[in-house]
């Protein structure tokens, strides 16, 4: 069998992708091109000629993404920060609007020896496992209620720890629980967590709608159901200057910022955009506490 040019197998993904009304095609048929390939992205260009059984396995992939099916699903990773992690049906697939949450909660540790950190509502442990991987020095905790879920995470936990970054600790728990990590009460340096957010009956792409479990994105009419317990435990981990940040559904922008300025003990609050300016998580600081301070009634 004669070899084929892997541009135009890229080329008619692409247009397959486009017909099926796929958001990036030529993003999504060259990272499966890649995938199959075995080679980074980038090096695409470098591979001219496959063989016929590779643009075969190609197309069969190309074909699942037109039926929208997560292209993460497909190629069983998504990326985070610096690393990569397995996802799969029964996990929520960690999406490139969190980097921004990331980045900020990375910045807010510099200059902090072994900060301890919480991750709420972890997943697929991605957001932890990536603090983790760029802070060694750091004690990451990570809490998630689904067990399926939680299987995923501890799945990728245990790689992440065999490639030599710092293990993160799990745990089985729901943050509606009052009584969830008080062992870690005023310690933490930095509270992150992407909760479900997105409010009951918001039209959303095939790719989430049919595959992201609805626990993990759903959260009541307003989408508020699970973010107040969020704010309540976190204010109650944060030691003194140490921060939280949340990220919320875009129609959050104010309410979100309104739960965390309810608390007395927390100060600076903010909303911040993500990489597509669109409003999507909120900062606080738990305040320093001054005895010459007037008392609050």
């Amino acid at each position: 069998m004669s070899r084929q040019p892997l541009r135009l197998a890229v080329l008619e993904a692409e247009r397959i992708l486009t017909d099926a009304g796929v958001a990036s095609p030529r993003v999504d048929a060259e990272l499966l091109a890649a995938h199959v390939v075995g080679v980074p992205r980038g090096r695409l260009p470098m591979v001219p000629l496959v063989d016929p059984p590779v643009v075969d396995a190609l197309r069969t992939l190309v074909h699942q993404r037109a039926q929208r099916v997560p292209l993460q699903h497909l190629t069983g990773t998504a990326a985070l920060g610096a690393i990569e992690v397995a996802v799969g049906p029964g996990v929520f697939i960690p999406r490139p609007e969190t980097e921004a949450m990331l980045a900020w909660g990375l910045a807010a540790l510099e200059g902090i020896v072994e900060p301890l950190v919480v991750d709420l509502c972890t997943g697929s442990g991605a957001l932890a496992l990536a603090v983790a991987h760029a802070r060694p020095d750091a004690q990451v905790h990570a809490v998630e209620r689904d067990p399926v879920a939680l299987s995923w995470a501890r799945r990728n936990a245990d790689v992440r720890a065999a490639a030599g970054d710092t293990p993160v600790v799990l745990y089985a728990g729901d943050v509606a629980d009052p009584t969830l990590l008080t062992a870690l009460d005023g310690l933490a340096h930095l509270v992150l967590c992407n909760p479900p957010y997105v409010p009951l009956g918001t039209s959303l792409p095939p790719e989430v709608a049919w595959h992201d479990p609805p626990a993990a994105v759903f959260a009541g009419a307003d989408g508020l159901a699970v973010i107040p317990d969020v704010v309540r435990i976190g204010t109650r981990l944060l030691r003194e200057g140490g921060t939280i940040a949340i990220e919320h559904d875009e129609s959050h922008a104010v309410a979100v910022p309104a739960l965390l300025a309810a608390r007395r003990v927390l100060t600076g609050v903010a909303d911040h955009t993500d990489l597509t300016g669109r409003p999507r998580f909120a900062t606080a600081r738990r305040a320093r506490f001054n005895p010459h301070a007037p008392l609050r009634t």
